[in-house]
């Protein structure tokens, strides 16, 4: 969700803040500002909506000049969408400013404290109350300021702070929101997300939860808040520039869904021995013989990717004949979840940072799970706290809708699951046939991209309408609720994702004339049954779009339209079955004018509960 950036160095720090700015638009945010400390003091420019007009204020002013600054994008959390709720965040007393991602559970005790100590607040935000503490606390010190104040707060949070009376320092630290320091010639940037990094070096490291990091021009020394040292480890950056530009295609979520034939190629490589038949996943080979033990399953994830846990739900018990349960991870911390013997958790996340998954992950964990992890992000808090685990590798997904990453979590949770099935029950034979046709995933989706304009066509045909079903069954069930999700986030059209079979159980009301019904209806298990619900629906006057497998010209006497996927056995079909219905959301929202990239009230990486 929001974005930090902050730069000390030798530099005008306005323009790189601006352009780190910029590059982190795609997390969600409503509100930006700037502040670098000059000669004469802080300056702070803020303003609602987009960072060009942040841009547009700094113009109009003469912009700043200051070579230390921080900035922020906001999703609003406490309090609305106002510049004066807007970051960066002052105090009244020294010239302090803060940034801020998280939420501090504690902030109106503290706000009150404060208020009777004489500080008086402009903003309804919990992020002022850290500027305010941090200055009633401030002795000459900035650093000691902040682990002290950082002592007093409960909650998440990823900050950085400057003060005015200490021009060349900046003091960072982290607890439950991810932040990193890329260490430059000279320079130093701070931000949330690498991609704001990239640009200007590719030697960085990640704070962990309570580590604090005060940077000067001349180096840094890094704490947690009672001022322990910490020594962190510098990594190399894989992330590359070409990866987070358009390279000539009108949106991030269009290169995406394009994207998936190379994403899953390389999500692949290494990973299948065609030679012996098996997979090879070195993330999970030291725990292989517990997980070939493992009485049970338990997936966490929320959105997109509690759908893919639910995909893996279902090849897990297939292929590894063992119980799984996909749960949404916020509601599985609450509940007091019974995790037996020889249970496994695996928590599903792009960023590696979604706050309730780390949060059901911690619950699972201290309830004696062992505990996987199926990310895209290196280096990301629940990819360091698992006790192993297998990244995506489809590189950085900038589109706040996630399509390749959805893609990538089903191919990594497909191969953990013949992984095991080969270990278990499963025969050299149907393992190396699966793994086979596995590796004609990239290929197959190349065609069904080569359909986009009809896709379009299809899309342009229903658009205007407000209420969709998506419906599928079995392994396609998921699949349409995700094609459901994806309607909704971007096109803000009303859809439904069901089993196909529920429909009839009470949503069959909602049917009218012209409805469009979106069947993902493939080769499989349960085509007859499918067949059937589809003709229920066309009774009652619903345009069915059928999702099919080539070859299928039976299911035109029922489709109005009938978009086609290569055949491939059932437990693959999500795989391709999930690419038309992303073209249709995507062409959906572009012909209703909709920003793709920045659907309204969503954030790409969500990092409090």
């Amino acid at each position: 969700m929001c974005g930090i950036v902050a730069y000390i160095g030798n530099k005008p720090a306005q323009n790189i803040l601006i352009e780190g700015l910029k590059r982190l638009e795609y997390r969600g945010y409503d509100s930006a500002g700037v502040a670098t400390i000059e000669s004469d003091g802080l300056h702070v420019v803020r303003a609602v909506g987009r960072v060009s007009n942040v841009e547009d204020r700094l113009e109009s002013i003469g912009g700043l000049r200051g070579s230390v600054g921080i900035a922020h994008t906001r999703w609003a959390t406490h309090g609305g969408v106002t510049e004066i709720n807007a970051h960066p965040h002052k105090d009244d007393r020294h010239g302090i400013a803060v940034i801020h991602n998280g939420i501090i559970e504690n902030y109106a005790a503290l706000k009150t404290w404060l208020e009777e100590r004489g500080h008086t607040f402009s903003s309804q935000t919990d992020t002022e109350v850290i500027s305010m503490l941090v200055s009633e606390l401030y002795e000459g010190d900035l650093e000691a300021a902040v682990q002290a104040a950082l002592r007093e707060v409960t909650g998440a949070y990823a900050i950085a702070v400057m003060c005015a009376k200490e021009p060349g320092t900046l003091v960072v630290a982290r607890k439950g929101s991810p932040l990193m320091v890329g260490v430059g010639n000279g320079e130093y940037i701070v931000a949330s997300d690498p991609s704001a990094i990239v640009a200007h070096t590719t030697q960085a490291f990640s704070l962990d939860d309570y580590n604090v990091v005060k940077i000067t021009r001349d180096g840094f020394k890094t704490s947690d808040t009672n001022n322990t040292p910490v020594s962190p480890k510098i990594m190399q950056l894989e992330l590359e520039l070409q990866e987070i530009e358009l390279g000539g295609y009108a949106h991030f979520m269009q290169k995406e869904i394009f994207e998936q034939p190379k994403a899953l190629t390389n999500c692949f490589r290494g990973r299948i021995d065609d030679r012996e038949g098996k997979v090879v996943l070195g993330g999970v080979s030291a725990f292989a013989k517990e997980l070939t033990k493992a009485k049970k399953f338990v997936l966490l994830g929320q959105g997109t990717a509690l759908h893919a846990a639910m995909i893996g739900e279902y090849l897990l018990e297939d292929l590894v004949k063992v119980p799984a349960v996909a749960e949404y991870a916020s509601e599985f911390r609450y509940r007091n979840p019974i995790i037996e013997e020889n249970t496994v958790a695996i928590a599903v996340s792009q960023s590696g940072e979604t706050a309730d998954t780390l949060a059901a992950l911690h619950e699972a964990k201290d309830r004696g799970a062992l505990s996987l992890g199926v990310i895209n992000v290196v280096g990301s808090t629940i990819s360091r706290e698992t006790d192993a685990g297998v990244y995506l590798r489809v590189g950085p997904e900038i589109g706040v809708a996630s399509t390749k990453a959805f893609t990538g979590q089903v191919a990594v949770l497909t191969l953990i699951s013949l992984y095991l099935a080969r270990r278990r029950f499963m025969s050299a034979d149907q393992c190396a046939e699966l793994l086979l046709q596995l590796e004609t995933v990239p290929s197959k989706i190349e065609r069904i991209l080569e359909q986009d304009h009809k896709i379009r066509a299809v899309t342009e045909k229903y658009c205007h309408r407000e209420n969709w079903l998506f419906l599928g069954r079995g392994y396609n069930y998921p699949t349409a609720l995700e094609g459901a999700l994806k309607l909704k986030e971007i096109s803000y059209i009303h859809a439904e994702g069901m089993p196909a079979a529920e429909m009839k159980h009470g949503p069959i009301a909602l049917i009218n004339e012209g409805m469009p019904a979106v069947f993902i209806a493939n080769k499989g298990r349960q085509y007859e049954k499918v067949m059937s619900n589809i003709q229920e629906v066309k009774s009652r006057g619903g345009h069915v779009i059928a999702v099919a497998t080539e070859g299928d010209e039976q299911i035109k006497k029922y489709a109005e339209d009938v978009l086609y996927i290569p055949d491939i056995p059932e437990p693959l079909s999500p795989l391709l079955a999930v690419v038309p219905l992303q073209l249709m959301a995507y062409h959906a929202a572009v012909v209703r004018g909709h920003d793709v990239d920045k659907p309204r009230n969503l954030a790409k990486s969500v990092t409090v509960e």
